[in-house]
């Protein structure tokens, strides 16, 4: 059964015998296409790297014109959330594509030559279940207490120990990963995510500063406790911004720097 918004016309106009939806009634009606298209990428209808259907087809299914599809279509591609391929279609997109594979990794060589260094290497120390702390709990949206994946881990570049993260998943939703399945996937962690827990990181909050490591850290990193590193806190965020990891890195900047593009 086709899902229907709650407008009659494509100006956002609701009718009066309409079912309400979840999106406010009052937004555009390209708007309340883009909420249904999300609803069905939340739900696994479409999985990452496949294509979603055309234009046509979704304005049939939606019962709306082609252009308010069109345009919520380029809101949804803008955000990174489904890529165009001209003459194929539109895919749902993925970490394993390459031009998205760094997306959330901002540390860049200070030669500026990324392809230069090769994928990091991974080094994993621990990746045990255990209860959420308080904190924790807050940034995942869990209660105290709930199970959660921690993973402990050292990216090195050229062997140079360059990163030291430790990562907090829900453990239900991450239920059987493994040490080995963290180090041993070829290709981005956010990638393997997606294909073995259907999980697929569409945003992410940080938070920045500059602190000093303490002594177990400096020796993981192979540093000085005196020499400053870059503190990234990451939460990154499902579809419907829904927390799927709390992330915590200390990087080296020696021979690397965090790079934003601002826009």
């Amino acid at each position: 059964m086709a899902q229907t918004p709650s407008t009659s016309t494509d100006n956002g106009i609701a009718a009066a015998d309409a079912q309400v939806p979840a999106t406010p009634a009052f937004s555009p009606l390209y708007q309340q296409i883009k909420a249904l298209i999300l609803q069905s990428l939340q739900a696994g209808e479409w999985k990452p790297g496949e294509a979603i259907p055309s234009e046509m087809e979704l304005a049939a299914r939606f019962r709306v014109s082609q252009g308010t599809v069109r345009k919520a279509i380029d809101e949804l591609s803008a955000e990174n959330l489904v890529v165009r391929r001209q003459g194929k279609g539109t895919f749902v997109a993925t970490h394993s594509e390459q031009h998205v594979q760094y997306r959330f990794l901002k540390l860049m060589p200070d030669s500026g030559d990324r392809d230069s260094e090769g994928p990091a290497q991974r080094s994993v120390l621990e990746c045990k279940r255990v209860r959420a702390t308080a904190e924790v709990a807050r940034s995942l949206a869990l209660r105290s207490g709930d199970p959660v994946v921690q993973v402990r881990r050292i990216l090195s570049f050229g062997s140079v120990p360059t990163i030291l993260e430790d990562l907090w998943l829900p453990g239900n939703t991450f239920k059987g990963i493994t040490a080995d399945q963290v180090a041993g996937y070829q290709g981005p962690t956010y990638a393997m995510f997606e294909v073995e827990f259907g999980v697929r990181m569409v945003r992410a909050e940080e938070k920045i500063r500059a602190v000093l490591p303490d002594a177990q850290q400096a020796v993981l990193l192979k540093v000085e406790q005196q020499m400053p590193l870059l503190s990234v806190e990451r939460v990154a965020y499902t579809y419907n911004d829904v927390p799927m990891e709390l992330r915590r890195g200390l990087y080296r900047t020696d021979t690397h720097h965090y790079r934003n593009e601002l826009s």
